[in-house]
């Protein structure tokens, strides 16, 4: 008889424990959506980020392979600009990958992407996609910016000449730099 009261004073204990503990989950969860903190569309999952990494890899690498440290973070840091300026995409792969057509001719943001492959376009080379990612780490997850290009919008190449009305902000490696 004293095994079954201690067994069911046990289960009742038990049971007390349980329903306890998800009250205090089920009250910390209700907090943290009610001041927002969960369930915001700030947060990104891991699956998310590693798609925007490699985005923003991709389009360094493309873009800005052989260029100085501060060319590749150039080119990261005019990606992530448009991509919270609300006059583009708000997603990074998107914001590389967009296409606009004007007179009836597709135009790509950056041009890599309408040159060839598109998305599929190869890695040729390991050691300058490697530091490409690098960049795009230190740029999207540590937050690394360059002052002076605060409000770069647009690049190009110093070879061409797009014949831009815009302010020119100055020029890293091969590449000028604007403002809207």
């Amino acid at each position: 008889m004293e095994k079954i009261l201690r067994f069911g004073i046990f289960v009742i204990s038990l049971v007390l424990v349980i329903t306890l503990v998800q009250t205090v989950t089920h009250k910390k969860f209700t907090y943290l959506k009610d001041s927002q903190l969960l369930g915001s569309s700030d947060i990104v999952t891991i699956r998310d980020r590693e798609r925007q990494l490699d985005c923003l890899a991709r389009n360094i690498y493309h873009e800005a392979a052989t260029e100085p440290f501060e060319g590749k973070v150039g080119v990261a840091q005019v990606t992530l600009n448009r991509a919270e300026s609300g006059k583009f995409p708000k997603d990074i792969c998107a914001v590389v990958y967009q296409k606009n057509v004007f007179y009836e001719k597709v135009v790509c943001q950056f041009s890599w992407y309408c040159e060839g492959h598109g998305k599929g376009k190869p890695i040729r080379s390991k050691e300058h996609y490697e530091e490409s990612m690098a960049v795009a780490k230190k740029v999207l997850l540590e937050g690394f910016r360059l002052d002076v290009l605060k409000p770069a919008m647009y690049y190009h190449a110093d070879y061409v000449n797009p014949g831009w009305k815009k302010d020119k902000i100055g020029k890293i490696g091969r590449h000028i730099f604007y403002k809207d």
